[in-house]
């Protein structure tokens, strides 16, 4: 007779994520969703696109004056993000 081991869902879930390859990309997209709560109202507002490669965030923002203000608060938005995820999948931000 088998012996079963009862486990959680949410364990083998996590088991075939990290498995199949799907960690990363489930993490790189819980990241970018993050992005309006982690920046204010107003940079929000004029985000036009964010992607991820290379561990570095990608966001093209349509204000050069908010542009200006985001290069400054960087580092914090770095840390917040991956905070937010609970893994470091960023390490940059490109401003464009």
């Amino acid at each position: 007779m088998f012996k079963q081991h009862p486990r959680e869902i949410a364990d083998l879930l996590r088991v075939y994520i990290r498995k199949n390859g799907l960690e990363t990309p489930l993490l790189q997209r819980r990241l970018i969703e993050a992005w309006d709560e982690v920046v204010d109202r107003v940079t929000a507002a004029y985000t036009e696109e964010k992607s991820i490669r290379n561990q570095t965030l990608w966001v093209k923002i349509s204000s050069p004056a908010v542009r200006s203000e985001l290069q400054m608060k960087r580092t914090n938005i770095i840390i917040e993000l991956n905070k937010k995820v609970g893994a470091d999948v960023i390490t940059e931000i490109k401003i464009y």
